[in-house]
């Protein structure tokens, strides 16, 4: 038996998979908790897996009820929070 928690999660995930899919090629920003952040071009979605590759070539796999939040990433090095050094404020 299927419980409403479990019917949501399943849900939120299809949502997720659905969103990712449309990013395929294109370089993002992942979050999955208070610290994780996981940045890297979108190369597949499926079963419950976002696959990224990262600047040094190297795949990384996500579980996708793991995503908290995704934006698209800028071509800058800078994140959110930081200044690169060199720059005032």
């Amino acid at each position: 038996m299927i419980t409403d928690r479990q019917e949501y999660l399943s849900t939120e995930a299809e949502t997720m998979q659905k969103l990712l899919s449309k990013m395929i090629g294109k370089k993002i920003e992942v979050r999955c908790g208070i610290s994780t952040s996981l940045r890297g071009e979108v190369m597949n979605v499926e079963d419950g897996v976002l696959k990224l590759k990262d600047s040094d070539e190297k795949m990384c796999f996500i579980a996708l009820d793991k995503i908290v939040v995704v934006w698209e990433a800028s071509d800058d090095e800078h994140r959110a929070g930081f200044v690169p050094s060199g720059s005032s404020v």
